[in-house]
């Protein structure tokens, strides 16, 4: 395995390419202005990275996969997540990219939402793709944050610096929000692979042998990570893949209470509960009635 370089400080990435620190924070870099390029290389983040790409310039292995981008798009690094660049010979790198480090937001308002944008979680097939309006909208936020590094600082500067970077990740939340709405035709064969996969868990003896299925268990199926699959099922059917996975097994629960003699206990390990009881809870919960009221009822 290649030596991982721990990225902790935005010092400590500026020196693998021979860049200026202006700020210990937070820096807006030009990678095509690196004075040397680590090759290959394997960062371990521990500060937050956002790159627009102007020219595909190498492979980046995100995790176990491989992350999918083009020219002129956004990818995203969050601390803790570990990438792999392998740049194609003879190509020069072109980016431009905002780092900061936690302790730049702790305390903030952006601090206390950074979650939110969960594209920095994104791993194969999820760059952010932008059109040629949006590449410039984000060039011209990145430069308002560089000319503000460029300023004396005062107490000013960091509410200034944090409130540039929250516009800019609006804008990324905004584009990533428009992506998902250009794609509708892969999205809805990604729902409609969902309901396939989850009608086919509980038709087998999968849930005996791997108890309840998890969100990350279908996004794997779907080639996705869970973060982005999550969104994806939230925001083209209003509602969590969790609320899916749980109205379908309740709608499997129902079905057996009113079409078979076994008891809640037969039922409940059927469908992979360890506990029956757990499930006459969910059941009283999501509808409103025990089990056996439900089946005197039915």
């Amino acid at each position: 395995m290649k030596e991982t370089t721990k990225i902790d400080t935005i010092e400590a990435y500026n020196q693998c390419f021979g860049l200026k620190t202006r700020h210990p924070l937070v820096s807006v870099v030009d990678l095509s202005q690196a004075t040397q390029w680590p090759d290959p290389l394997r960062f371990s983040y521990g500060i937050y990275a956002l790159f627009l790409k102007q020219v595909k310039c190498g492979n980046i292995q995100y995790g176990r996969q491989t992350y999918d981008y083009q020219d002129g798009t956004i990818i995203c690094f969050a601390p803790g997540q570990v990438a792999e660049v392998t740049r194609i010979p003879g190509a020069r790198p072109s980016a431009y990219g905002l780092l900061f480090h936690p302790d730049l937001i702790r305390g903030t308002a952006l601090g206390q939402e950074i979650t939110r944008y969960s594209f920095f979680s994104y791993a194969a097939n999820e760059a952010l793709h932008l059109s040629e309006e949006e590449r410039q909208t984000i060039l011209d936020t990145m430069r308002k944050i560089d000319r503000e590094l460029d300023h004396p600082f005062d107490k000013h500067s960091r509410r200034l610096i944090t409130a540039h970077i929250g516009v800019l990740l609006d804008y990324c939340m905004r584009f990533y929000d428009r992506q998902f709405a250009t794609r509708s035709e892969v999205n809805n064969d990604v729902i409609a692979r969902f309901e396939q996969l989850l009608d086919g868990y509980f038709d087998t003896d999968a849930p005996q042998h791997e108890g309840l299925p998890s969100v990350r268990y279908f996004a794997d199926k779907v080639c996705l990570s869970p973060n982005y699959f999550g969104d994806l099922i939230r925001k083209l059917t209003g509602k969590t893949a969790s609320e899916h996975i749980q109205d379908r097994l309740i709608d499997r629960v129902k079905e057996l209470l009113l079409s078979s003699g076994k008891t809640m206990s037969q039922i409940a390990y059927e469908l992979g509960f360890q506990h029956p009881q757990h499930l006459s809870r969910m059941f009283k919960r999501l509808t409103g009635m025990t089990p056996n009221e439900y089946r005197s009822v039915g």
